[in-house]
């Protein structure tokens, strides 16, 4: 049996009423990237139970965490290929004028 290692798994949901998406991450102990999903996904249904009108988009992803976290550790990292300008690219994925975000 592997050891036991930290993950973060990021799943969505869509808020139906509020017509908006929402991106989870929730932190695992688990032997595998696989076994940190289902964990995660199954407190994804237990967290949409709760809640009227939010889904559980059946999208998730998990990152190995390297040690042990803590202040200042990473718990998610997700690369991805553009060819976009730094500005576009943040423009286009995260910062698109839509997200709900405090101020």
């Amino acid at each position: 049996m592997s050891e036991l290692s930290w993950y973060g798994v990021r799943c969505v949901f869509r808020h139906r009423e509020l017509g908006v998406y929402e991106e989870r991450l929730t932190l695992w102990r688990a032997r595998s990237s696989d076994e940190a999903i289902s964990r995660g996904e199954l407190e994804a249904r237990e967290y949409c139970a709760d809640l009227d009108s939010i889904e559980y988009v059946d999208f998730a992803e998990a990152y190995r965490m390297l040690g042990e976290p803590g202040e200042g550790a990473e718990v998610f990292s997700l690369m991805r290929e553009s060819g976009l300008p730094a500005g576009e690219y943040v423009g286009r994925f995260f910062d698109t004028g839509a997200e709900r975000t405090g101020s």
